[in-house]
């Protein structure tokens, strides 16, 4: 699927999961080299940027933000095309900020409500501010959910935080391992857009890595954060178990005297002492409760319980 806009003499080139005819006739139309052409075809795990004679070739992953749909720590890749009036993006899945975009461009191409920029490469701009914003807000929400463990942990629901956590962790990876390459690659691309675009562009260049580094800040603020948590929880939710255990083991010493003495008045001998005696049975009851008081008073002054 193909859809093309248009703004004060830039083109917009939006391609998703584009079959052959439609990227060869995009190739025609921007003469695009055949191996840039095939790469629009197949994803590819490798982020990239490459410069051409009249354009630039990047190719970035960005995370998966819907719950459904997360099958892969790759992300979802989305490649650009930007040349000097055109540029061109395709993606082999929705990707919603970026239609998102597609949709607030449109408008302001429509009512020509905004001033955009000289070349393409002010679209790019906007478009990436736009997705790193977008991961920038789904970072907030892991943020308020881990704020929201750390309330239920401390509030006496440790062994309920654990796979909280766990899933907590697992949208994280998918943002690093999504994003972990592109300080590498938008480097290389703001050297190279400089040459491209000129130096009047190396600052929206130097802001463009400036807001992927503050996500990637954003993301290892709420991985230091979740780490410290676990910590915290799995500490308390060992603290319970060993509570557990310690519990249990007071329990089987307090009834093993008992168990001891019954143990003996039920031996087959040819005499055992108190048995047949009057008030034989609470005698021996009041011993096993006895022996039983003084082992819990014995615990209780060596502070065991």
């Amino acid at each position: 699927m193909i859809k093309r806009y248009t703004y004060k003499g830039l083109v917009w080139v939006n391609m998703e999961s584009p079959t052959e005819e439609e990227v060869r006739e995009v190739m025609k139309e921007f003469s695009l080299h055949p191996i840039v052409g095939e790469e629009l075809l197949v994803a590819t795990s490798k982020p990239k940027v490459d410069l051409y004679k009249n354009y630039i070739y990047l190719i970035l992953h960005f995370p998966t933000l819907s719950k459904e749909e997360k099958d892969s720590h790759t992300g979802k890749e989305v490649d650009f095309v930007v040349g000097k009036d055109f540029i061109i993006t395709t993606a082999y899945d929705t990707v919603e900020p970026l239609h998102n975009f597609s949709k607030i461009f449109e408008v302001n191409a429509i009512l020509d409500k905004s001033e955009i920029g000289e070349h393409a490469g002010f679209i790019f701009y906007y478009m990436i501010k736009k997705l790193y914003r977008s991961m920038g807000q789904e970072l907030d929400h892991i943020k308020a959910s881990l704020h929201s463990a750390e309330s239920h942990i401390f509030n006496g629901k440790a062994k309920k935080m654990v796979r909280e956590l766990s899933d907590i962790g697992h949208d994280l990876l998918d943002f690093k391992q999504a994003t972990k390459s592109h300080g590498e690659v938008l480097e290389s691309f703001a050297v190279t857009g400089q040459k491209f675009f000129g130096t009047d562009f190396s600052y929206y260049l130097d802001d463009i890595v400036s807001e992927y580094r503050k996500t990637y800040h954003g993301i290892e603020s709420n991985k230091d954060f979740l780490t410290e948590l676990r910590e915290t929880n799995d500490s308390l939710v060992s603290t319970q178990q060993n509570e557990v255990v310690k519990n249990l083991t007071v329990m089987a010493f307090l009834t093993l005297p008992a168990s001891l003495i019954a143990s003996i008045f039920n031996m087959s001998t040819d005499y055992l002492p108190i048995v047949g005696q009057p008030g034989d049975f609470w005698i021996i009851i009041a011993i096993m409760l006895a022996t039983s008081i003084c082992m819990f008073a014995y615990f209780k002054h060596k502070d065991w319980i």
